[in-house]
C-alpha cells in the first residue's frame, strides 16, 4: 500500500496546486479514485476498495462515498480538470493544435460529446458533454458550448485545427469556424451538392475518383445556396472502406489528407477508455451529470498515465516496460505499465512531465507499419491528379 499512497500523494498535489474547489475533501476522494482507477483498470466504484486506505470498515462505505462525489452538484468538472490539461499543453503555443471533435454512444441510451487534442499518435481529452441521447448524430446547439468554451481556453493559441467527421458538416459550424478564425478539415457525406461553374450543383459522390487516385478542387460552394466557399479534396485510398471528401479552408492538396487522418486517433481514445485501458462500459451510473464527473476521474487518469509515459521515455526507460525494439505501443500504455511495475516490481514513480508537443520517438506496432510510415503511405498510394481552380473545372 506503501506505493498506492505515493502515487496518491503526487496526483494530490498535482490537484491542489492547479485545480478549482470549494471543498479540499473532494479533492482528496477524486485524487484516491484516479489512484485506484490507474492501479484496478476498471471504472467501476466497487472495484476501486482495494487500493484506497481509509478508516472505512465495509466495502459499502467506500463505495458510498464514491457516489456521493458523482451525485454532487457542487462539483464542478472543469474547474477541476481544466487547468491539469491546459498546464500540460503549456508548451504548445508555437505548434499548431489540432482538435479532434467527435461523439461517442454508451448502452444506446447516453451521447457523449468530445473533444480532444491529438496528440503523439493518440487524443488527450479536453472538454466533454454528456447528453440523454441514443444517437451519434447531435445537433449544433448541443455541442456549440463545448467549442466556445475551447476558443475561450484556447484564445492564446494562434493556429488551431478542427479535425470532424461527416456527422458534423453543416451551415452552423461553417459559420462559426469563420468567425472563431479556426482552421478546419471536416468530412462531407456523399449526397452533398457543391457549386462548380456548371449551371446545377454536382453532388460530391458523383465526383469521386478512381482507386489510388486523388482530385482537388479550389473555392467551390457548398450545399444548395452555394454560400459556403472553400476547397475540396476528394480521394479512394487503398485500404479505406470508402472514399473521402475533405474540405478546408487551407489550399487543398494531400496534406489535407494527412491532417484529416489525424482524426482517427480520437477512436483509440474511446477504445481505450471503453476497454482497451478502463472499463467505461461496465460502469453501473446511468446519468447524465454522473457520467459526466466518472469521466473526470478517466481524463485525469488519462492525461497522468499519459504523462508518466513521456516522463519514461525521456528517462530512458521504455524499453523496461515496452518488449519492442522501438516504440511499439503508446504512451498511454506505457505510462500504465509503468504504474503496475511501481507497484509490482518496486520501480520509481516519475514526476509528472507536460505534454510533447513533438514526438521523439513515433510508435510502430510492427515492421510492416514502420515501412508504411517512412514510405510515406498516404501520399505514395495516392497518385494525385491536381486539378485546377474550379472556374477551369469541366
Amino acid at each position: 500500500m506503501r506505493t498506492s499512497t505515493h502515487l496518491y500523494g503526487q496526483l494530490f498535489n498535482q490537484l491542489s496546486q492547479h485545480s478549482r474547489v470549494r471543498d479540499l475533501r473532494h479533492l482528496k476522494a477524486l485524487a484516491w479514485m484516479v489512484s485506484a482507477l490507474l492501479y484496478s483498470g476498471e471504472l467501476n466504484l466497487a472495484a476501486w476498495e482495494p487500493y484506497v486506505l481509509s478508516r472505512a470498515q465495509k466495502a459499502q462505505s467506500t463505495e458510498r462515498r464514491w457516489q456521493r462525489f458523482m451525485d454532487n452538484n457542487r462539483i464542478r468538472v472543469m474547474a477541476i480538470y481544466l487547468p491539469l490539461v491546459l498546464a500540460a499543453l503549456s508548451g504548445w503555443k508555437q505548434q499548431r493544435l489540432y482538435l479532434a471533435l467527435d461523439t461517442t454512444v454508451l448502452w444506446d441510451r447516453f451521447c457523449m460529446i468530445h473533444l480532444s487534442v491529438v496528440c503523439c499518435g493518440r487524443a488527450v481529452p479536453l472538454l466533454w458533454r454528456v447528453l440523454e441521447h441514443g444517437s451519434a448524430t447531435v445537433a449544433f446547439e448541443e455541442y456549440q458550448p463545448v467549442l466556445r468554451r475551447a476558443r475561450w481556453l484556447l484564445r492564446h493559441h494562434q493556429d488551431v485545427m478542427l479535425l470532424a467527421d461527416r456527422g458534423f458538416a453543416n451551415h452552423e459550424l461553417m459559420k462559426w469556424l469563420r468567425r472563431s478564425h479556426w482552421h478546419y478539415c471536416l468530412r462531407l457525406p456523399c449526397d452533398v451538392l457543391i457549386h462548380t461553374t456548371r449551371r446545377y450543383p454536382l453532388k460530391v459522390g458523383t465526383l469521386y475518383p478512381p482507386l489510388g487516385e486523388a482530385r482537388l478542387y479550389q473555392n467551390v460552394g457548398l450545399w444548395l445556396d452555394g454560400e459556403h466557399r472553400c476547397n475540396l479534396v476528394l480521394a479512394t485510398v487503398q485500404g479505406a472502406k470508402e472514399s473521402w471528401a475533405v474540405v478546408t479552408d487551407e489550399p487543398a492538396s494531400l496534406q489535407t489528407l494527412w491532417q484529416y487522418a489525424l482524426r482517427f486517433q480520437v477512436e483509440e481514445l474511446f477504445l481505450d477508455s471503453k476497454s482497451g485501458a478502463f472499463e467505461l462500459q461496465d460502469s453501473r451510473l446511468r446519468s447524465a451529470t454522473a457520467l459526466e464527473r466518472l469521466y473526470l476521474v478517466a481524463a485525469i487518469a488519462l492525461l497522468f498515465a499519459t504523462s508518466q509515459g513521456m516522463a519514461v521515455q525521456l528517462a530512458g526507460f521504455r524499453q523496461q516496460v515496452d518488449p519492442h525494439w522501438r516504440r511499439g505501443i503508446s504512451y498511454l500504455k506505457i505510462g500504465l505499465r509503468w504504474l503496475q511495475e511501481v507497484i509490482h516490481k518496486g520501480r520509481t514513480l516519475l514526476p509528472c512531465v507536460a505534454l510533447l508537443p513533438n514526438d521523439p520517438q513515433p510508435c510502430f506496432a510492427s515492421l510492416k507499419a514502420k515501412h508504411h510510415y517512412y514510405d510515406h503511405i498516404w501520399f505514395e498510394r495516392v497518385r494525385s491528379i491536381v486539378c485546377k481552380p474550379c472556374h477551369t473545372f469541366n
